[in-house]
Parts: C-alpha cells; structure tokens; sequence
C-alpha cells in the first residue's frame, strides 16, 4: 500500500466487463488531470500465444490443464514485484502483449508476442491496472497486498459465459465448440485463482441479467444494460455516503447496508459517481505526501 505511488487494479476474468470500469476511470482521470501508467494483464502471461497452445496441448496428454487464469500461465510474481517496486519507489519493469497486427506493427513483431521489458513511464500520478489477477494470491505471492483501490468486475457466470462466447466467435474467430472446450479447460483454476479475488476487493460490480440466461451455450445474444441490474458490494460500507447514491441514481436501492443496487443502464454513471471522491483522496493525499 502506497501513498506517494497508488496503485490501482481492476479485476475480473475473460468476458467480465472489465473495459466498460477502465473506461469510467479514464473519464475521471480526463477530468481530474490525472497522469496514470496503464498495465495490461495481458502482459504478465507466461507464454507467447504460440507458446501457449503447445503448452496446453502437452499438459492435454499428460492429462493435465494449463490457462491464463492459473499460475502454470502467468507469471505472478513479476507482477507482485512491479506493483510493490512501484508503490515503494514509483519505478517498476513493464512490457505489452501485442495482440493483432496493429500492435505489434509498430514493434515488427508478430502478433501474440510480447514487446522487451521496460522501465515504466516517468512523472505518472499513479498505476493503473486492468486484468485477470490484479488481486490475486498463490503461495509466497500476494499481489493484492499491494494494491490501494481493488476493483472486481463479476457477472454471474453465466452471463460472463454468454459474453465470452459472443465475443469469441465475432471478434476473435473461434468456434462456439472451441470457446466452451476453453471455458470446461480452466474452470478449476477460475475456481481456484479467479474466484477469490472477489473477497478482496473494495468494491465489486456485479452485473445480474433479468432475463433467462439459464443455457449460456445456446443464447443468441447478450442481455442488454436495460435488461440487467448492477449489484455493487462495498468491502468498508461506512466510508460511503449511500443516501446521496440513492439521491442521485434513479431506481437505485439498499440490498443489504453494504449493498448497493443499480439499473444496468447506469452502471457507468454509478462507477463515476462512486469512484471519483475515491480517486480524488488518493491524489489529495499523494500531494500532501510529497
């Protein structure tokens, strides 16, 4: 934990929503003036996406599973070293993962490769984070540990399985056989290291479709924002002003005292609303460290 240098993470697996929460907080840093280094998940994987299918097809014939979820895939360590190397002196080692040939043009690289280590950006107000494991915890690691603002990013999951399939086969050319041979794969490492990010958090946003998503394998298409509620839990609830949320999101209400509830349609306006008097402390409090 860091005041000079704040770190802050976004967590949530494949299919979560995740960039919809990046985009809120690139609205709130625009506004604030803020300065972030951005960290991708993507670049603390293990392997190349070369490397990757040869690594899953020789634990297939051992009999054995490997994904980006799980430790085999990743290396978490380097990114537990980043955010603590960052948060004690504003300094870390980063890189990219170059994901399509627009990336990786500019580094003449093949795509599904990653760019050289480098040292991260000077003169950033604070790190950024947006990925699978910016929670995480396996063993002597603890990346959590070093994080000031943990955000989890959790649909149900079967809504999280519709998403990822849609996506998949439209955006990445997968076949609707090939996304659920991947999600089968890596469900003991999704319930293993994914899962219990969600007891960490500070703050989680779940949404919740109120339409019948009971076979995920066969759905046609995505709920939409207005077919969904958001369900926000708050890890430390005596820290927020719930009746000002209440005042300011239309059709919002109370679950539980920790538990916020919001239509999906205003999920961006709510992580704002939420979110900035947050952000807006840790710079406060960054200056008046410095």
């Amino acid at each position: 934990m860091s005041t000079k240098h704040p770190v802050i993470a976004v967590t949530g697996s494949s299919g979560a929503g995740t960039t919809t929460v990046k985009r809120a907080f690139e609205h709130i840093f625009r506004r604030e003036g803020i300065k972030p280094v951005v960290i991708e998940g993507d670049s603390f994987h293990r392997y190349s996406r070369k490397e990757m299918k040869e690594a899953v097809e020789a634990a297939r014939k051992e009999g054995k599973t490997i994904s980006h979820f799980g430790p085999e895939g990743n290396v978490f360590d380097k990114l537990e070293d980043l955010f603590r190397t960052y948060g004690e002196t504003g300094t870390g080692q980063m890189r990219y993962y170059l994901h399509n040939d627009e990336e990786a043009a500019p580094w003449k690289q093949e795509p599904g490769t990653f760019t050289p280590w480098q040292p991260i950006p000077t003169g950033a107000d604070l790190m950024f984070y947006e990925g699978l494991h910016g929670g995480v915890v396996d063993g002597g690691v603890d990346v959590a540990k070093w994080v000031d603002l943990l955000i989890g990013v959790v649909p149900i999951v079967n809504l999280e399985w519709i998403q990822k399939i849609h996506r998949d086969t439209a955006e990445r050319g997968y076949s609707a056989e090939a996304v659920t041979d991947t999600i089968l794969r890596r469900m003991p490492d999704y319930v293993q290291y994914i899962t219990p990010q969600f007891s960490r958090t500070d703050i989680n946003f779940q949404r919740v479709p109120i339409v019948d998503t009971s076979n995920p394998f066969i759905a046609r298409d995505i709920p939409t924002p207005d077919e969904s509620f958001i369900v926000i839990r708050f890890r430390h609830p005596d820290k927020y002003n719930f009746p000002y949320f209440l005042q300011m999101i239309d059709g919002s209400w109370m679950s539980r005292p920790n538990t916020l509830v919001v239509p999906g349609g205003k999920m961006g306006f709510a992580m704002e609303l939420i979110l900035t008097p947050l952000i807006h402390e840790m710079i406060e409090n960054k200056r008046t460290a410095a």
